[in-house]
């Protein structure tokens, strides 16, 4: 009777010691694998390309605990226009990647080239930008340029600040 004991134990400890391998196998195999952006990213450009498999929902938010997050559907190869922030993100599957950082750095970028009409500024940057067009010392036009827009000015002096 005693044989019979220690073989059942041993059986029930290898059925259970089974159980918790074959768990701890699936649930690594169907989280979401992140692939692209990596994470702590820091970049000026505004057109993100996230890259994941095992997953089809995207979650970004401005805040860590996702209490207001853009749920975005989509399959991997995605990409998301982000205005200058830091943001959280995760992709969610059956479960749910780890949560990364993505900061989108503004970047002011006013330029001046010259077309058949005359001189235009250019924004390059990805903000939306105030500017002021002066004659010497004087203001003689001021407009909102949005980011890649560009408008024909005359002056001699052209400032842009980020548009509040």
């Amino acid at each position: 009777m005693e044989i019979n004991k220690k073989i059942i134990y041993g059986i029930d400890l290898l059925f259970l010691v089974g159980t918790l391998l074959t768990l701890f196998f699936l649930v690594g195999y169907v989280r979401p694998l992140v692939i692209a952006p990596i994470n702590n990213l820091e970049t000026s450009n505004s057109s993100v390309l996230f890259t994941f498999e095992k997953g089809s929902i995207v979650l970004i938010d401005d805040n860590l605990n996702f209490s207001s997050p853009d749920k975005i559907y989509a399959e991997d190869n995605l990409v998301i226009n982000l205005k200058p922030g830091i943001y959280y993100w995760k992709v969610s599957g059956i479960t749910d990647s780890q949560i990364r950082t993505l900061t989108i750095i503004s970047q002011i970028d006013l330029r001046l080239r010259e077309s058949e009409n005359g001189v235009e500024v250019v924004n390059s940057g990805n903000e939306e930008l105030s500017v002021e067009v002066y004659e010497k010392e004087k203001l003689v036009d001021s407009f909102v340029l949005e980011k890649d827009n560009s408008q024909k000015v005359a002056g001699t002096k052209v400032i842009g600040e980020i548009n509040d």
